[in-house]
């Protein structure tokens, strides 16, 4: 009996990975639509078009599984079995080509790495693979210990220039591992921008993962700046312009304008680049420049094709929409010149990143700075244009519609297609994660459910009208894992939200730490009461709030809801937003109570009493079994504002606010420094923790 269509092309989405249906909720099930599905198997090659194409695919698929040996990348976990291998016909042969340069006819011992396997069966098939050895886990962080979370564009000293850059996170990593003892600063994405007026300024939606953004740099800790000539003094020119956008954000309530910043930066640094570099400068940028090879060739050659071209590599002339095509050649050649001021940038941006950490781990810190990784890249930037093979065509990353979201959410960001990431060896993800394990002592992953499974969404539908589609999670954790390994590095995941079943737990098995915030941690499966801490998980960061989130002292006050009220973002009255709200803080506030975490304050509004509340949701955070506590920098001085509104574009200044106090007046990162506020919320951190769920105490 003939199979009807449906079925045949729910079956062919199952053995390409695409999800023909997804759960919202642990009680409801929702069916994806036939033109979703159909539309990401086109975007993996799959032509599934009509009936009889779906039957031609689905015979072709599994004959390719039938008689393959192996799949295009094979994981061995040192220490277990390897399944694949295992489940080879009996007497097959092994020839393996270590990275290392070794031959081998065996799979023992092999060194930890991604090395090419060749099986020949004895029927005379012969199939290949690339072979990653991977550690079983990440180990666990040694104790505990607290950090600094901050967007570092928010952080202005007296010396940036116009926002936050990579002096102002080495002189705040060296002062807080000195005179606070925290372990860690966690960092927005620092990944490079699509340039253009005005540009893009969320860090979320980079035009490259691959390397930093020279927008960060400290233009005055670059060697060459110092020998900068040019007719009168152009660097006290600079210096003075840079004081401008300082004071304009600092002392006149103007918001952090990254495009000015960039125009000032990038003609300084045109002047540095006409500096010769000395001996051995050159010899560092020649080794920086061999180390990263094509990936990099690649990325100065957009960003100097942008600068004729645009942005939008899409317009391009044709013969320039390709990185590997003869006009892309001669046009890379032509503006040598480009893009070599381009390689450079980058160079020193690295320079400076690595600098930071030192700088980090000089102070004491543990862990030192944790990286943001970004979920993707911008469809327009450097790696949608050089890494093009790897992308979905014509689709989108987001979200499904769930309880937080009725609508869906689409991000705007291609994703990777898991078949090309297979059978490259995953190739570009392990090229991302080790540039940025350079100078990571941690990493956060964004979404990490995505190394699982993402929501794809075709160009031009709305976000109900997407697809999950799987990826190879155990192949994307060993690389993970074995990246992160050799840089000696933590890595922590970003799993808030909706997370599939035995997502956690894989991470956990793995050693990647998860990331729980207050506010979220409910009894979810009683009676939704804020969680005790001796439940919280000890395989995570655990902090009050996020960027995307309101600071604690607006949720405490209630000025979150009043804040969305006057921007119109309110789904219900305002009056019965207020009442939730006020209940969910007064829950949290009852708990803190009977843990002893708030005796003797009266509950009022002043601002003493806030400052001990939200000192007491941090002794909260305490209690709990959290190898890495973060406290939001912000939180430190009474920030009110969110640096990040979601569903909000113009309506609110994303990305660009300094950190303020309560009165909403920015403070420097000297100002930091001697808050007596923030010296006081620190303080609570370095106590010793009681028993989980007991009395408070304090200590050493």
């Amino acid at each position: 009996m003939t199979v009807p269509p449906g079925e045949e092309l729910a079956r062919l989405a199952v053995l390409h990975g695409v999800a023909t249906s997804y759960q919202p909720s642990p009680d409801r099930t929702v069916t994806a639509s036939a033109g979703a599905v159909t539309r990401a198997l086109a975007a993996l090659g799959v032509d599934a078009g009509t009936p009889k194409a779906v039957r031609a695919a689905l015979a072709a698929r599994e004959r390719e599984l039938r008689e393959r040996l192996l799949p295009p990348t094979v994981v061995c976990w040192r220490g277990s079995p390897c399944e694949a291998l295992a489940a080879l016909p009996e007497g097959t042969g092994l020839r393996v080509e270590t990275e290392q340069g070794e031959s081998r006819d065996s799979v023992e011992e092999l060194p930890l790495g991604v090395h090419q396997l060749t099986v020949t069966a004895p029927d005379g098939r012969t199939g290949r693979a690339h072979l990653v050895v991977a550690p079983p886990r990440l180990p666990t962080p040694r104790g505990r210990s607290y950090g600094l979370l901050v967007q570092l564009y928010s952080l202005l000293s007296r010396r940036s220039w116009g926002m936050g850059d990579l002096g102002d996170l080495g002189e705040l990593t060296a002062w807080a591992g000195r005179a606070l003892g925290a372990g860690f600063v966690q960092v927005n994405p620092l990944h490079a921008a699509v340039p253009g007026t005005p540009t893009d300024p969320s860090p979320y939606r980079p035009s490259s993962r691959r390397f930093p953004d020279p927008v960060h740099l400290r233009v005055e800790d670059v060697p060459e700046f110092a020998y900068v000539r040019d007719d009168g003094d152009p660097r006290s020119a600079l210096l003075e312009r840079a004081g401008r956008l300082r004071e304009a954000v600092l002392e006149k309530g103007e918001l952090i304008d990254r495009d000015a910043v960039w125009e000032l930066k990038r003609e300084a640094l045109e002047l540095v680049a006409r500096v010769p570099l000395g001996p051995g400068r050159s010899a560092a940028y020649c080794d920086f420049l061999a180390e990263q090879g094509q990936a990099l060739e690649d990325h100065a050659t957009w960003c100097a094709l942008a600068e004729v071209h645009g942005s939008q590599w899409r317009r391009w002339p044709t013969g320039l929409q390709d990185p590997r095509s003869a006009e892309t050649t001669r046009a890379r050649r032509e503006l040598m010149d480009r893009v070599d001021f381009h390689s450079r940038l980058a160079w020193l941006t690295d320079a400076q990143l690595t600098a930071a950490q030192r700088a980090a781990r000089e102070a004491g810190m543990p862990v030192g700075i944790v990286h943001d990784l970004a979920v993707g890249v911008h469809p327009e930037g450097a790696d949608a244009w050089a890494q093009q093979e790897y992308f979905a065509a014509g689709m989108s990353v987001g979200a499904p519609p769930d309880a937080f979201n009725a609508r869906g959410q689409d991000w705007g960001l291609p994703p990777w297609r898991p078949d090309r990431l297979a059978a490259s060896g995953y190739a570009p993800y392990r090229r991302l994660l080790k540039a940025l394990f350079r100078y990571a002592g941690a990493l956060r992953i964004d979404h990490v459910m995505g190394l699982f499974r993402l929501w794809w969404v075709p160009q031009g539908e709305p976000p109900t009208e997407g697809a999950y589609v799987r990826y190879d999670a155990e192949a994307m954790l060993a690389v993970l894992v074995l990246e992160a390994s050799r840089a000696g590095s933590v890595v922590i995941g970003e799993d808030l939200g909706t997370v599939e079943p035995g997502v956690r737990e894989t991470l956990r098995e793995r050693g990647v730490l998860g990331t729980s915030v207050l506010w979220f941690e409910r009894d979810w499966d009683g009676d939704g009461s804020p969680l005790p801490p001796d439940r919280w998980r000890d395989d995570c960061l655990a902090t009050a709030t996020t960027h995307d989130l309101p600071s604690t002292a607006a949720r405490l006050t209630g000025e979150h809801v009043e804040l969305r009220d006057r921007l119109g973002l309110l789904a219900r009255s305002v009056e019965e937003e207020r009442a939730e709200a006020a209940n969910d803080t007064a829950e949290w506030l009852g708990l803190l109570t009977r843990l002893g975490l708030l005796a003797g304050i009266g509950g009022g509004s002043d601002l003493s009493s806030e400052e001990a509340e939200v000192q007491a949701v941090h002794r909260f955070l305490l209690r709990t079994p959290a190898r890495m506590i973060g406290v939001w920098l912000p939180d430190g001085v009474g920030d009110r504002r969110p640096q990040n509104l979601p569903g909000t574009w113009d309506q609110y200044p994303n990305w660009r606010l300094p950190i303020a106090d309560a009165t909403g007046r920015p403070v420097t990162l000297e100002e930091l420094a001697a808050s007596p506020r923030l010296r006081a919320l620190i303080e609570v951190l370095r106590e010793e923790p009681g028993p989980p769920g007991g009395s408070a105490s304090a200590g050493a």
